[in-house]
């Protein structure tokens, strides 16, 4: 069974990070989104995989590769240097899917849910469509499924007045008409191709389209709020672990934790750690406080500082901050040094839709 991730956003709500790393590579306790949803469509029985990608230089095809060594399963890569809607990337795939039933995921999504029985659903009911939802407190800002019985009668592309609370949450089986459909259907007023209306048309058609109820928890990973929630979501399902008792990893008056996950090299010196946390290779944390929900990646130092539900990322610097960081999300290769010099003063460097809150 093939399967396509739609990786080709240009992710605007996280500018500026994603000026440079596409969305589906920001890391959730130091695994990007679209590992997620790789091994995600693994345990529901894909065997090949293609992403969906605004170019072929696309840094995620050079992240993944052909997918054998770094994910274990082939992966194509299809080419959206002009994204017109969902439904124009899943129509840019029917080359590489041809003529079988298929699973869509949209690459900036994470559940608790593994899916297995999605596609078991699809053959059991010989469904012209599955589609994942889940319940929302806020269905005006979702495409809304309508239900009847254990059908789908209507869909709803956020509604005023929403007839339900089940949005679409982003992971679609398909039989092959949706190719049709989709020829079938005219943009939509942002001048998109629309995958609800192309569901739409295969219900009146004469399609079933079914329902699969996401259990757990679901983000849709569009902002900086949101990866940090999927960050927490993720730390908290980690298993127990004993606390690191290594005198070359646990130095001078340090105090860790369990739940504390330590990668090669890293060393904690008269620092306290509380998890669940995960920490990179090539760490050097000193005379500093690492609390719980935070991921850290690798080649990272941080001394005399706190940090708190938060992603640090790559090759960062962080020294001498006062307060406590929290709830952020710092790039690849960021310094953030505070200076003992005289005149006391900000000096900032920021890129476009940089935000900086200072207490």
């Amino acid at each position: 069974m093939k399967a396509i991730i739609l990786c080709a956003g240009k992710g605007t709500r996280l500018y500026p990070v994603t000026l440079t790393m596409p969305k589906p590579l920001m890391p959730v306790a130091n695994k990007a989104l679209v590992k997620y949803a790789i091994e995600t469509l693994r345990g529901m029985g894909a065997t090949e995989i293609g992403l969906v990608v605004n170019n072929l230089d696309s840094p995620i095809r050079t992240q993944l590769g052909d997918g054998l060594e770094t994910v274990g399963v082939p992966l194509s890569y299809i080419a959206q240097e002009d994204p017109r809607g969902l439904a124009h990337a899943v129509k840019l795939s029917q080359p590489f899917i041809g003529d079988e039933p298929f699973i869509v995921y949209l690459g900036d999504n994470i559940f608790q849910d593994r899916m297995r029985g999605i596609y078991t659903r699809f053959q059991d009911t010989n469904a012209g469509a599955v589609l994942a939802l889940t319940e929302v407190a806020n269905p005006t800002a979702f495409g809304i499924a309508v239900l009847e019985g254990d059908k789908i009668k209507q869909l709803i592309e956020k509604p005023k007045d929403p007839p339900s609370n089940l949005a679409i949450a982003g992971v679609y089986v398909f039989q092959p008409a949706i190719f049709d459909a989709i020829e079938h259907i005219k943009p939509s007023w942002r001048n998109e191709l629309e995958i609800t209306d192309a569901i739409q048309y295969l219900l009146e058609q004469g399609h079933p389209v079914i329902p699969h109820i996401v259990k757990g928890w679901w983000i849709d990973a569009g902002n900086a709020t949101s990866i940090i929630l999927a960050n927490q979501l993720v730390l908290e399902e980690m298993p127990y672990l004993p606390a690191v008792k290594d005198d070359e990893v646990i130095q001078g008056k340090s105090d860790v934790s369990h739940r504390v996950v330590l990668g090669q090299n890293t060393r904690i010196i008269d620092s306290t750690v509380r998890g669940p946390v995960i920490i990179g290779d090539n760490v050097t944390i000193q005379s500093s406080y690492i609390g719980p929900y935070t991921s850290i990646g690798n080649d990272v130092v941080i001394e005399g500082s706190e940090i708190e539900h938060s992603i640090i990322m790559n090759g960062c610097t962080i020294k001498h901050i006062q307060g406590r960081i929290d709830a952020s999300l710092i790039a690849d290769n960021v310094s953030v040094i505070r200076s003992n010099g005289k005149p006391t003063a900000h000096r900032m460097i920021l890129a476009e839709n940089s935000l900086v809150q200072l207490y």
